[in-house]
């Protein structure tokens, strides 16, 4: 099979080799499925830059998600079958022709849902969900802050918001505020000329929920407007990228976090949540099946509608990588398997 492998971190047309490996053999409860497309994530990106712990070590092949069709199940597995289109959580080695995955990491598709569209509902509509029902609970009327809602995962989160009611606060850049309007977010803000924290408490504003993929100070100036009884929803660190040398990111990342007593959020009866998706598939196998099945029929309801950005064939694997981390994307960037 075909398999885009990372050999070394760095710029993406230095890192990655497309090259024939070996395809992945199955044992009882897991599926092998010929990839028609890869979904891309921001986190492949910290991967390819080196600054990602949970990756795998070199030679190694990325990505988190998939969407094809099932070519074989092992003797555990009932409810997929052979042929049946599918989009799955490879936890890793998706940037392949071939992969495979954990049978609570995959679910058959509609027929109207594109591949491509199928990879978003992988990792970030199931963060999102995470994020948004099993973290929380979104009401009618409450205030939310969706950092980078532009993005993949942010875009998930923005249509849960609205379809609960909530008032939505977003971030993204001035080239993507108006996809924020047309998703319907009550307020853009354009990040790289408006500081959220201080639009949004100039009228003594506070928001109930925050979600932060950003991190860094990021995080810490959205405690300072989170409500009493207000939650923060933290799932990536986004800031640690961009130009410098890594250990002074790094150091800059921990402290721009801020540091935060158990006390002080129980006298104002807040909670942070931190939410990697990784250990839920790892730990809790059967949660990551019930968010792969239920952002399925919030698909087929209407209620949610993955974005996709842009596609790009294999070949092409590094356009889409600086398209991505240069972040000219707007929901879903995927690569596609000839």
């Amino acid at each position: 099979m075909k398999a885009l492998v990372l050999h070394k971190y760095g710029d993406a047309d230095k890192a990655f080799k497309l090259e024939e490996v070996a395809a992945p053999e199955i044992n009882n409860d897991e599926v092998l499925i010929d990839v028609h497309s890869s979904g891309l994530n921001f986190a492949d990106v910290v991967a390819r830059r080196g600054k990602y712990p949970d990756a795998p070590k070199n030679p190694a092949i990325l990505g988190y998600d998939v969407a094809g069709k099932v070519t074989q199940i092992g003797s555990n597995v009932s409810h997929v079958s052979v042929g049946d289109r599918v989009t799955a959580l490879t936890r890793f080695g998706g940037y392949a022709s071939v992969a495979k995955t954990m049978k609570e990491g995959v679910v058959k598709i509609p027929d109207e849902m594109t591949f491509a569209e199928a990879t978003a509902l992988s990792t970030q509509y199931c963060t999102a969900y995470y994020c948004a029902h099993e973290c929380i609970q979104l009401n009618e009327g409450d205030k939310v802050l969706i950092h980078a809602a532009a993005g993949g995962v942010g875009t998930a989160l923005v249509q849960m918001a609205k379809n609960a009611g909530c008032y939505i606060f977003g971030t993204a850049s001035s080239s993507k505020i108006e996809y924020l309007r047309q998703m319907g977010v009550d307020q853009p803000i354009d990040y790289t000329t408006e500081n959220f924290s201080s639009i949004i408490s100039k009228d003594k504003q506070t928001v109930d929920f925050i979600f932060d993929s950003i991190g860094g100070k990021t995080f810490k100036d959205g405690m300072k407007i989170l409500s009493k009884g207000g939650k923060m929803v933290t799932f990536g660190a986004a800031a640690q990228m961009g130009e410098g040398l890594a250990f002074i990111k790094s150091l800059q990342l921990l402290f721009g976090f801020g540091f935060y007593s158990p006390i002080q959020l129980l006298m104002k009866s807040q909670g942070i949540i931190g939410v990697n998706m990784l250990r839920i598939a790892d730990n809790k196998p059967l949660v990551l099946q019930r968010i792969l099945n239920n952002v399925t029929k919030l698909y087929t309801d209407g209620i949610i509608k993955p974005k996709i950005g842009a596609t790009f064939p294999i070949s092409e694997y590094v356009n889409a990588h600086n398209f991505l981390e240069n972040r000219k994307s707007i929901g879903k960037v995927v690569m596609e398997w000839s």
